[in-house]
């Protein structure tokens, strides 16, 4: 009991942790800065992220209709907010779960194909914001010296995204008894439906730039709100650098880390450290506030048994053996 509890409390507690030191270098200025912010930009930044969750939504929808889950455009929003918001809680992104155990529990879905449909927006997420990295990236570097690292950071998924691209061509060859490898293979063959033809290709992908560039300019409005003159390209930088780093499940919903990775962007932009943290807390800020008051409408949109699902994946008593099963 005590293992699980601490794994949400550890990671928590460094979540809260990295926030608040970038707050107590920056106090003093804290209100003088937040008191000439514009705030008509702010009603800004939540109205495009909204309109981000709505695209998510198709594209979430989609996937689920290549693998035959004809699913509304509600349902597939709904899902991916109600276990958005579980990954605000639990740790390493084991609000995904959820999503899985609904679609199951929908009846139109196997636990393999709730599973495979994750896999495939996480890959065209990851994959398209390092495309998005590596396009400003030649930009950014002819006016600004950046660290290496950052560099290593876009280039990593890109060649791991093409490498699991080619694993997938090749795996149909895989052939074996063994239950365990055979449902792998199951699901790399969902995974392939999902995503290995040339309509899904240019759907998932389109979809999935379009929304990092909203994502991004959810941001960008947040920039404007205080007036700092950063260029466009730094804003896509930092969205760049801050996922990529928050997909590694450090704390919960990447709190902590993410605004760290912005704030050190803009700080290399010549962004004042008070406004770089104030951009980077309030952008994550308005994307969990956003992404709970979906998950809590999702809860009543799925209704009471949903609230049931939270708790056997908070607790973590979800029956494994059928994780991979019909």
């Amino acid at each position: 009991m005590w293992k699980k509890v601490s794994a949400i409390v550890i990671s928590t507690l460094v979540a809260v942790g990295i926030i608040a030191y970038m707050l107590y270098r920056v106090w003093g200025d804290l209100l003088l800065t937040l008191e000439h912010a514009e705030v008509p930009f702010l009603f800004a930044a939540v109205g495009i992220c909204v309109v981000a969750w709505i695209l998510r939504g198709f594209r979430y929808r989609f996937i689920l209709g290549e693998l035959d889950i004809p699913k509304s455009l509600t349902f597939a929003t709904a899902c991916i907010f109600i276990s958005q918001t579980a990954n605000l809680i639990v740790p390493a992104r084991l609000g995904d779960l959820v999503r899985m155990l609904i679609l199951k529990r929908s009846g139109d879905a196997t636990y393999s194909q709730g599973f495979s449909s994750i896999v495939v927006e996480r890959v065209f997420d990851v994959l398209m914001i390092a495309v998005l990295g590596a396009i400003t990236l030649p930009f950014i570097l002819a006016v600004l010296v950046i660290p290496d690292w950052f560099t290593t950071i876009i280039v990593i998924p890109l060649v791991a995204g093409g490498a699991f691209f080619v694993f997938l061509l090749w795996s149909g060859r895989i052939e074996s008894e063994n239950r365990i490898i055979a449902a792998v293979r199951r699901m790399l063959d969902e995974v392939k439906q999902a995503s290995l033809h040339p309509r899904a290709l240019a759907v998932l992908s389109g979809s999935s730039l379009l929304i990092w560039v909203v994502d991004i300019l959810v941001c960008f409005a947040v920039v404007l709100m205080f007036r700092e003159p950063v260029p466009f390209g730094i804003v896509v930088l930092a969205i760049v650098i801050g996922n990529l780093v928050k997909a590694v499940p450090i704390t919960p919903g990447g709190v902590g880390t993410y605004e760290l990775a912005l704030a050190l962007t803009f700080g290399l932009a010549g962004v004042p450290a008070v406004t770089a943290t104030l951009i980077a807390v309030i952008d994550h800020l308005i994307k969990n506030l956003i992404t709970l008051i979906g998950g809590v409408g999702s809860i009543y949109y799925f209704g009471d048994w949903s609230k049931g699902i939270l708790k056997m994946v908070f607790r973590e008593e979800i029956e494994k053996e059928e994780t991979f099963g019909g």
